[in-house]
């Protein structure tokens, strides 16, 4: 006996919006502004909500979709086949980019990593635009800023050593914090980890947009530019 479900417009992508916008409001401020100041203890927490929320959340969203579409068949708009590649791809990424910032391993993988990631989010940007969803697309466009800074940030292409501040020099020893002395510590400034930074933060800000235009279109009807 075959079974056919229903067609549904309830695709759970702002599931995926909302946890990689959160993830990236997260990210984002530290590595623009430097707050938090990176440790080992903040490095452990914003490992655990770069696995949960953009790895978890869009992981679901991206298995949901693959499901619907080729199991279910309760998803009939080809156009999701991209979003369930991408949110799935993504969301997988970032279980590895959340353990390797809690474990604190070497980033230059990382790099790597953002070749691959950087043609998907191309692919993101080419097919929205071409199906007029042009909302989904300036995320993809943000999405294909975020890789090219990777991978710059991770290889600190262009990074340069700060010298200690004026007083440090002077002085040769700061104070710790138990009255030991230690030498005046030296700064990298690495401007792609800049530049990643501030896509995260507009990405970030433009997926909290998506989510919100997006829930208000399927709950209320409430049309707003990009819902």
């Amino acid at each position: 006996m075959d079974v056919t479900l229903a067609t549904t417009a309830f695709a759970p992508v702002v599931l995926g919006f909302f946890g990689l916008g959160t993830g990236y409001l997260i990210f984002g401020p530290q590595e623009l502004f430097g707050f938090p100041r990176r440790d080992a203890s903040v490095d452990r927490a914003t490992g655990v909500w770069g696995i949960w929320l953009p790895g978890f959340c869009q992981f679901v969203t991206g298995v949901y979709l693959f499901v619907a579409l080729t199991w279910l068949e309760t998803l009939k708009d080809p156009v999701l086949y991209t979003a369930a590649l991408a949110f799935s791809a993504y969301g997988i990424h970032w279980f590895a980019l959340g353990w390797n910032r809690y474990q604190g391993n070497d980033v230059r993988p990382t790099g790597l990593m953002s070749i691959a990631f950087t043609i998907i989010s191309v692919l993101g940007l080419v097919v929205f635009f071409a199906a007029g969803a042009w909302p989904v697309g300036i995320l993809f466009a943000g999405l294909t800023g975020v890789y090219v800074s990777e991978f710059f940030a991770s290889f600190r292409i262009g990074a340069r050593t700060r010298p200690p501040s004026s007083l440090s020099k002077a002085d040769g020893v700061l104070s710790g914090s138990l009255g030991a002395s230690r030498a005046p510590e030296v700064s990298v400034v690495n401007p792609g980890e800049r530049a990643l930074g501030f896509f995260h933060l507009i990405t970030g800000l433009w997926l909290m947009y998506l989510t919100f235009a997006t829930t208000l279109d399927i709950s209320l009807h409430s049309m707003l530019p990009g819902g």
